[in-house]
């Protein structure tokens, strides 16, 4: 299959359009809700090509225009909490209200092939048929924290196609995944009750960011220890939170759809709590801010790759750290100083 730049490189051949009009022409297909044409735009701005970076800037700019007014919802947790699951049953809970849902899955990508399994529509099987929803699995591609690398612009891209949510489900690798909070609005932590003393294995870290916690899998044999175990973390949060409002703990079950409701009107409390306050709009002018920081990172990382004198020399400067010939620090220090202009002083 043809990469969405391949596409656009033909309709090049093919006319005389330009690209700020073949992007707009794409861009128009995705606001008007072409799930086709989002999915194409996605796949360009996941792109890592140098040749890409002024389509996908483009691109961004007519999204900006009609992004925001969705609700970004994380889901995440260790794998194995039935994540998936209740994403589904929310989702299409949602639908029924008439809204349309776009999940965000991100699937680890293997260290060693650079391949991911990009499953999640396989488990998500009522919602991926449902016409009020958008299921798009992403690679990590080795970017740490729980996201992919290009989720921030994926959001942008499913609010332009009009999803009034977007749902975000993390890889599940723990403690790192405090970054999807820098991307969303609220933060769901799904967890199950486990043997033994359940509540060591959550880290505080954790727990000091998260809005919501589900305890999953509360049904069958499970439902006393799921019952017990909610208990017990919400005493925690209360101790952890102090004076402030900790967060709800729900028991829910995916299989016996329990507590579904429940999670919804909690998160409807969060987002009417948030807004009326303006804590809605600080964490989202705020999140604006670390998007710049994080994009001035990447681009500066690939414009080292691609400038061969430049990628030489961290090449060997990290072949004379290995060979214990310099300090790390002192490396880094030396390959900065290549980066930033002389002072003329």
């Amino acid at each position: 299959m043809k990469d969405h730049k391949a596409r656009l490189d033909e309709a090049a051949i093919k006319g005389d359009e330009s690209t700020d009009n073949r992007v707009n022409q794409l861009a128009n297909q995705v606001i008007e809700g072409s799930r086709s044409a989002l999915a194409q735009a996605i796949t360009l701005l996941e792109s890592s090509r140098a040749s890409d970076v002024d389509l996908k800037s483009a691109l961004l700019e007519r999204f900006q225009r009609k992004s925001g007014s969705a609700i970004r919802l994380a889901v995440t947790g260790a794998p194995g909490v039935g994540k998936s699951s209740l994403i589904e049953l929310l989702g299409l809970s949602l639908v029924k209200r008439g809204q349309k849902i776009a999940v965000l899955a991100i699937d680890p990508s293997s260290s060693r092939s650079g391949g991911s399994i990009l499953g999640d529509k396989t488990r998500m099987t009522h919602l991926s048929k449902s016409a009020g929803a958008f299921i798009r699995p992403s690679p990590t591609s080795g970017v740490l924290g729980g996201v992919a690398d290009s989720t921030r612009e994926t959001i942008m891209a499913c609010e332009a196609a009009g999803y009034d949510w977007v749902l975000v489900e993390t890889v599940g690798v723990g403690q790192s995944e405090t970054t999807v909070a820098s991307l969303t609005d609220i933060v769901l932590f799904t967890t199950i009750a486990g043997s033994g003393d359940s509540l060591q294995g959550i880290k505080r870290g954790i727990l000091e960011w998260v809005d919501v916690v589900a305890v999953n899998k509360s049904d069958g044999n499970n439902i006393a220890a799921s019952a017990s175990f909610a208990t017990e973390l919400s005493a925690a949060l209360h101790l952890l939170h102090g004076s402030d409002t900790p967060p709800s703990v729900l028991q829910t079950s995916a299989l016996s759809d329990v507590g579904i409701d429940e999670l919804l009107t909690s998160i409807d409390a969060i987002i009417s709590d948030r807004r009326r306050t303006g804590a809605w709009d600080i964490r989202r002018n705020k999140q604006l801010a670390q998007w710049f920081d994080h994009a001035v990172s990447n681009s500066i990382l690939k414009q080292i790759k691609q400038n061969e004198s430049l990628s030489s020399l961290k090449e060997k400067l990290k072949n004379d750290v290995a060979l214990g010939n310099v300090h790390p620090f002192a490396a880094a220090q030396m390959f900065v100083r290549q980066l930033l202009p002389k002072d003329e002083n």
